[in-house]
């Protein structure tokens, strides 16, 4: 259900019940400059906040745009009731002590009386919209009225208040809480905060996402209309129950699901709150960035390898000037100056304005973007009208270049607010902190999603059997998948005559086992079965030809995901799989190509690649599985995990020799 929240978000008139807390919205309206009237309603008091009081909501001259309950959970519920009766607008219902303290009935009674009109919340501090100067908001904050500006929406009320408060030049546009959620939530407010042709991108700190289709067609929607969204996604570990103690649980835990699916549906994310904020700015100036390519500038050396050193870290590439670029650099700048990427230009065209302007546009005409290494002194103890020449050369270079030029202090301090907000006002996005300035632009160039990409709907946790390796094989095959050749049974003395057909080397398995090594239930380069004793607790045996060739050993898993619906987990696989940690995480439906692209993120890639003369693995032949397992895992909603550990890859060829599954009981 799509809700109207224009009227909540843009009031033209405000209501507010309690004492206390109404009196601080009230404060705060008057100190903004709400135009429209606030209604205070208090069955006792004939005045708050030095407005006339109203007895009842049916004593109100109209029923209200917006209105801040600041009453207790009770009555909240009695008020939400009337409020929706009434035809009001929308609600904030500030109040705790629902879901979150142990008593959701009482959340699903204030959903139920709420009916069609939006809530925001329960516990939930507000909305403020310093667009239109209107607020719902109980506390103090650190904005100011803008014409347009950036949204801020945030799970935290505390974390959006401290958001307020910078410093850097970023106008807000909105700032909105979730609180519990229970009606409205994040993929709707934020919909209805993007929705604003004046907000021109959105910031986020969530600590959960409660829709995931939903949220990937506000993305979608989002870099449609140009607008950039940022993420920092809080309590990164491991979400739900664990279907079984699996490779893939533990290693597709810690943030990794939500990671992958914020990339693959195209949100930016960071993992601070400085990272957050000059994002924001890079996306308020000028939207998503097109290309990782850039140049970086400074008049000093140890700037130039301060940022050589920390891109390392940032997805972000500084490749050398072209040629032509080098001979007119050259010609401007002398012998002296050693022309590379990053340059340091030194001092020798320092306050000389043309010339300035001609290097910095030469070397940002061949990039994507620029990095301008500036500090300007402190205004309060020094004159900074000698930076300024440099400052006008940025500005001038990235519009002749028509390419995104960002002055960066190597401190954030180094560039105070006034001229933040000047340089903003001028097309140009300074951002503060070289080593968050790197991380903000690496941010901003995060890819579009697919087009019209969805991850599948979450399914209910719900009782769970693990099924026999030999059955598990059985369906790696008919879905495709290579396997060994194989026979069970339920004891050694049955499998042996059965195993005379395989041929040696071969491997023996006891069955019933999630992990099997740990178990001591795996026997390899056996030439025969004959004299082998029984494995402690085994239920049932496989023995399987071994295979050879193999150049690698990757894991493969799929398993449903409470949130995402289903993750994909893919590393180097084999007992050592957890030791090396070296995974990437999809989120299913993912195409051949996002496979691939997730193999050569490993850090092991090489070992695939035919590291320093090594047979080249056949990473076609993984791909294909991948696929097939995950056609297995989507067609089939009985399954809850798929993991192959090890498949190994030969030159030609990859083969399954170790299968988990686990299925609805």
């Amino acid at each position: 259900m799509t809700r109207d929240l224009s009227r909540l978000l843009r009031p033209r008139s405000i209501a507010v019940l309690g004492s206390g807390w109404a009196a601080n919205v009230i404060a705060q309206c008057r100190k903004i400059g709400f135009a429209g009237p606030v209604w205070p309603v208090h069955p006792t008091k004939a005045e708050i906040g030095g407005l006339r009081a109203y007895p009842s909501l049916a004593a109100l001259p109209e029923a209200p745009d917006a209105t801040f309950i600041g009453v207790n959970r009770h009555a909240t519920v009695e008020v939400v009731g009337e409020l929706s009766a009434m035809g009001a607008g929308g609600a904030i219902c500030f109040a705790s002590g629902w879901t979150e303290a142990g008593e959701p009935e009482l959340q699903a009674r204030l959903v139920e009386a709420a009916g069609a009109m939006p809530i925001l919340g329960p516990n939930c501090y507000g909305v403020i919209n310093y667009l239109d100067g209107a607020l719902l908001w109980p506390d103090q904050h650190g904005g100011k009225p803008v014409t347009r500006g950036v949204a801020l929406l945030s799970q935290s009320s505390n974390i959006v208040i401290n958001l307020t408060m910078q410093a850097r030049g970023l106008p807000v546009a909105y700032v909105a809480c979730l609180g519990n959620a229970a009606q409205v939530g994040l993929a709707e407010l934020a919909g209805a905060l993007l929705a604003d042709d004046r907000v021109t991108a959105l910031g986020l700190y969530v600590e959960g996402i409660d829709d995931a289709p939903a949220f990937a067609a506000l993305a979608e929607a989002a870099r449609a209309a140009g607008k950039g969204i940022v993420a920092l996604k809080a309590g990164k570990t491991e979400a739900g129950q664990s279907a079984a103690a699996s490779h893939t649980a533990s290693l597709a835990g810690g943030g990794a699901a939500s990671s992958a699916f914020l990339r693959q549906a195209g949100v930016a994310e960071v993992a601070t709150l400085s990272d957050l904020l000059e994002t924001l700015k890079v996306l308020h100036v000028h939207g998503p960035l097109r290309g990782r390519r850039f140049c970086s500038l400074s008049c000093s050396g140890g700037e130039a390898g301060l940022v050589a050193d920390l891109s390392a870290k940032a997805e972000l590439t500084f490749p050398p000037p072209t040629p032509a670029q080098r001979a007119r650099l050259g010609e401007i700048l002398g012998p002296i100056v050693a022309i590379a990427n990053p340059l340091d230009y030194h001092t020798f065209i320092w306050g000389d304005g043309p010339r300035t302007t001609d290097v910095f546009t030469t070397m940002l005409e061949g990039y994507d973007g620029g990095i301008f290494v500036i500090d300007p002194p402190r205004p309060d103890r020094c004159d900074p009208s000698s930076f300024q020449p440099a400052l006008d050369a940025i500005e001038a270079a990235g519009r002749a270049a028509g390419k995104p030029a960002f002055p960066v202090a190597s401190l954030p301090e180094n560039f105070d607010e006034a001229l933040a907000e000047a340089t903003i006002a001028r097309g140009f996005a300074p951002l503060m902190g070289l080593e968050t300035a790197l991380a903000a632009l690496s941010a901003a160039t995060t890819p579009p999603g697919r087009p019209g990409w969805r991850p599948v709907a979450a399914m209910a946790p719900r009782r769970l059997k693990m099924i026999a390796e030999g059955q598990a094989k059985a369906r790696l095959a008919a879905a495709g998948v290579t396997v060994p050749r194989g026979v069970t049974a339920a004891t050694l003395g049955d499998l042996e005559p059965l195993a005379a057909g395989l041929t040696p080397p071969l491997a023996l398995k006891g069955l019933g086992f999630a992990h099997k090594t740990e178990a001591g239930a795996v026997r390899l380069g056996l030439a025969t079965l004959a004299g082998q004793a029984e494995m402690a607790g085994a239920q049932g045996y496989l023995a399987e030809e071994m295979v050879t060739g193999a150049v690698a050993e990757l894991l493969m898993g799929l398993r449903r995901d409470p949130v995402y619906g289903v993750t994909l987990t893919l590393g180097l696989g084999g007992v050592a799989a957890e030791l090396l940690a070296d995974t990437v995480t999809l989120i299913a439906p993912a195409t051949e190509a996002e496979v691939e692209a997730g193999l050569r993120r490993l850090r092991l890639w090489p070992l695939l690649d035919g590291y320093r003369g090594r047979p080249r693995a056949d990473v076609p032949a993984a791909v294909a599985a991948v696929m097939a397992l995950q056609g297995l895992m989507l067609k089939d909603g009985r399954l809850e995990e798929i993991e192959v550990n090890p498949l190994i890859l030969r030159e030609d060829g990859a083969v399954a020799v170790d299968a988990v599954i686990w299925e609805e009981d």
